[in-house]
C-alpha cells in the first residue's frame, strides 16, 4: 500500500466477513507497518509478514518474504 518511508512499509490486509444484519459479505481491511530492512518491498507486492518486538509505536510487524512482484502474472500450478 505504501513504501514511502525508510525501511518501513505500510500493508493492507483485506479479509471478507458477513454482516450480521444483511447477510452479506463485505470486505474489511486493516494497515499494518512491517519493518523492510533492505527497502526491498515496492507498491503491489504480495508480501508475507512475521511478528517481531516492537520496532516503533505503531510497527510491530517484519517482512519475511516477497511472495509475488507487482505486475507478474500468478503462477499456475501444473
Amino acid at each position: 500500500m505504501s513504501d514511502k518511508m525508510q525501511k518501513t512499509i505500510v500493508v493492507r490486509v483485506d479479509r471478507r466477513v458477513k454482516d450480521a444484519f444483511y447477510k452479506k459479505y463485505v470486505v474489511v481491511s486493516r494497515n499494518f507497518k512491517a519493518h523492510d530492512e533492505k527497502n526491498e518491498a515496492k507498491i503491489g507486492d504480495r508480501v508475507q509478514l512475521v511478528e517481531s518486538r516492537p520496532l516503533s509505536k505503531d510497527k510491530r510487524w517484519a517482512l519475511q518474504s516477497i511472495v509475488r512482484r507487482a505486475g507478474q502474472a500468478p503462477e499456475a500450478n501444473v
